[in-house]
């Protein structure tokens, strides 16, 4: 669950474009469904309100849609109003867990420092892989705004 103060930075970071919106809800999904599920299936496109999921196949698919609602309630505790309304899957690919090179990688090192500010909002995000994916992104969008050199 995060902080209203931290869903107001999210809100004005990742709120622009449906393009911002999407990663803050890849980022946000591992945190959903949890780790394990997150291997499995891939977060493909956000269509309108809709959060569209590859998954494995049928049975998947179904368990999943069982747990919509739990999941739906997890990604608005992260993303507020960004947070898709329904979620969509789709059947294929991604049919058992990653290689171990795929688990072990590491997450890119963010391009800038975050603010101070940025940096104690990101502190109300409980999960720390999902506080740690939130600053990587953060940091990669607000480099875009830097003077090249």
């Amino acid at each position: 669950m995060v902080h209203a103060g931290a869903r107001e930075v999210v809100q004005q970071l990742f709120g622009a474009t449906p393009e911002r919106r999407l990663a803050l809800l890849r980022a946000a999904w591992p945190g959903a469904v949890g780790p394990e599920l997150a291997r499995r299936t891939e977060v493909i496109t956000l269509d309108g309100d809709a959060l569209r999921i590859r998954v494995p196949d049928a049975t998947w698919r179904k368990g999943l849609l069982r747990m919509r609602r739990d999941i739906l309630l997890r990604l608005h505790g992260v993303a507020g109003s960004l947070a898709p309304r329904q979620l969509g899957f789709v059947e294929g690919g991604g049919s058992g867990p990653p290689g171990p090179a795929e688990v072990e990688a590491p997450l890119p090192a963010a391009p800038a420092a975050p603010s101070r500010a940025l940096l104690a909002e990101a502190e109300r995000i409980l999960e720390p892989e999902l506080r740690a994916r939130f600053l990587e992104t953060a940091a990669r969008y607000l480099d875009r705004f830097k003077p090249s050199a």
